[in-house]
């Protein structure tokens, strides 16, 4: 792959190298912030990954012709999307013949590839049930940890309904991936959340306490139910410490995918780096996956495409 334009949306960035916004040596390829510049280009693809879903710029850039890939989970699965951003999604897409696709580490490669391959060697499934196992404060500065995600305020609170819908609405989505791909008719997807409180007092990496009895773990559960049994099942488990007053089963970070049927599976990763590698390894594992899937998307039939209707995703190492 050939890098040929970087957008930014900053003056501070505008100008500047890629090499240099990104600490390598310079590419000769200069930031810009006006996007028609970036279209003039031609590419074959956007590596979309901005904070916000801006859906005038995507839309601009595939009716222009431009494949995305991106790690923003608005673009999961059709179904699921919001009506709006669906509509206009995919009228950009046939306009200009190209498409979009989603991923990432999670969601992405553990709510929707890595279930698909572990069901490849089932016929019947009971339930399948992907845990997601988070140490926040390893990868989060304390502000993130406290004042965006709610750790260490006091107990007995309801789970803050938006910050739910907001780490749900890319869960769901994928859920709904895994159960079209395996022809499993759902009833419905239940989305839950449940907190868990710190059995003492402990500093963030930067400092900054948790009181004793105030949340220090975070569970939200994705559930798609069918005559009134779980069939799928994603658990986010998120925390500050394992030591808390919930037996939640708390593990290092990574996933466990449990298949229970007529061919068991009880699968699990992990990260086996130090403790001042685990930021930027997890930094790479969503953007990687994005990377990858490049070639795939570019190559896909124009719309919006999902982990299921695309080939195995792999790397170009060579």
């Amino acid at each position: 792959m050939e890098l040929v334009g970087v957008y930014v949306h900053s003056a501070a960035k505008e100008g500047r190298d890629a090499g240099d916004l990104c600490g390598l040596p310079p590419t000769g390829v200069k930031a810009t912030r006006l996007i028609g510049e970036i279209i003039a280009l031609k590419p074959d693809c956007v590596v979309a990954t901005q904070q916000g879903a801006n859906v005038d710029d995507v839309c601009r850039f595939l009716e222009a012709g431009v494949n995305i890939a991106t790690s923003r989970v608005d673009y999961l699965e059709p179904e699921c999307m919001d009506a709006e951003v669906r509509r206009r999604t995919e009228a950009a897409c046939l306009k200009g013949g190209a498409s979009i696709h989603a991923t990432g580490a999670s969601p992405g490669f553990s709510s929707e590839a890595l279930p698909l391959v572990l069901a490849s060697m089932s016929r019947r499934m009971d339930c399948m049930t992907i845990d997601e196992y988070a140490d926040i404060p390893a990868s989060c500065p304390d502000i993130q940890v406290t004042q965006g995600m709610g750790f260490g305020q006091q107990s007995g609170k309801e789970f803050n309904p938006q910050l739910l819908a907001h780490i749900g609405h890319g869960f769901i989505q994928s859920i709904n991936v895994i159960a079209k791909a395996l022809h499993l008719t759902i009833d419905r997807i239940d989305l839950s959340g449940e907190t868990a409180n710190a059995n003492q007092r402990f500093l963030l990496p930067g400092g900054t306490p948790i009181e004793q009895g105030t949340v220090a773990a975070q569970r939200i559960i994705i559930s798609a139910i069918r005559d009134g049994s779980t069939k799928i099942r994603y658990r986010i488990n998120w925390y500050c410490t394992q030591n808390i007053d919930n037996d939640w089963d708390l593990r290092g970070s990574g996933w466990r995918v449990l298949v229970e049927g007529e061919t068991p599976l009880d699968v699990s990763i992990t990260f086996p780096v130090a403790p001042e590698r685990v930021s930027s390894a997890m930094a790479a594992i969503t953007a990687y996956r994005v990377i990858n899937a490049v070639p795939y998307v570019c190559a896909a039939p124009p719309g919006i495409r999902t982990t299921a209707e695309l080939p195995n995703i792999v790397p170009r190492m060579g």
